[in-house]
């Protein structure tokens, strides 16, 4: 077994722009940097880390443990950069809180997700593990999200989620929803998987939570010629889902 690669805490990362040792150990990550800045004032003591691209850096405490918050962008590629960088810094625990589509009939907007497992068609996964290497996520980091989700006012659902490269599919090769829906999978984001792939190489425990901003297949629009994630029900349902991030966080010590 290789050992994984752990930097001097005085280093600098390169594309996140932090010093290794500011990092707490304990980490949420978003894509959308502005959701990242909002995560953050939910911590006390917050203070900015580093910014860099689609990458901002926060870190903070929440109910007395050290937390950051990363923002990655959209897409595995982008945010894989992200995570590995995370893992060599010497982070331990990371939790990806993030938007996603319904797949299930049952799965819809302000629901939440918890993800299991994640499907690899994230466009990024294959150039560093054999197709047939699993994405997975952490048992008792995901047991924690269960826990933190207590008292949500809304509901909670988990299973595999597909991490997709495509967000806009074009009528040449069509949608492959209904298949994913068909094989049981609940939801379709763009991260998870390189997310879980790179957290098990590092030996890192990496969970992953969704808000439900719509669900394509329901509303018959596979194309997504009508999607609007500035809706109340999906902002509402992202303030929840931080706040679960969160407390799994300090769950899970």
């Amino acid at each position: 077994m290789i050992d994984p690669v752990r930097l001097d805490p005085d280093s600098v990362l390169p594309v996140l722009q932090v010093r290794v040792g500011d990092l707490p150990r304990k980490v949420i990550v978003v894509g959308d940097p502005n959701r990242a800045a909002r995560a953050a004032e939910k911590l006390g003591n917050t203070r900015e880390l580093g910014s860099y691209r689609e990458y901002f850096s926060y870190a903070g405490d929440y109910n007395g443990v050290e937390i950051g918050v990363v923002s990655h962008g959209v897409g595995g590629a982008g945010a894989a950069v992200c995570f590995e960088e995370l893992c060599r810094s010497g982070v331990d625990t990371i939790i990806r809180a993030g938007s996603a589509g319904g797949l299930q009939p049952d799965v819809v907007d302000g629901h939440l997700v918890i993800a299991t497992a994640a499907v690899r068609n994230d466009g990024f996964s294959p150039g560093v593990v054999p197709p047939e290497f699993p994405a997975v996520a952490d048992h008792d980091l995901t047991t924690a999200l269960i826990e933190a989700t207590a008292g949500a006012g809304r509901p909670v659902h988990r299973g595999i989620v597909l991490t997709s490269s495509v967000f806009y599919p074009h009528p040449v090769l069509g949608s492959a929803l209904p298949q994913w829906q068909q094989a049981g999978v609940v939801a379709v984001e763009m991260e998870a998987a390189a997310l879980f792939v790179i957290a098990s190489l590092h030996r890192v425990a990496a969970g992953a939570i969704f808000a439900i901003d719509g669900n394509p297949l329901l509303e018959r629009d596979e194309q997504m010629s009508g999607y609007d994630p500035h809706r109340a029900v999906v902002r509402d349902a992202v303030e929840v889902m931080l706040d679960i991030g969160f407390r799994a966080l300090t769950i899970r010590r």
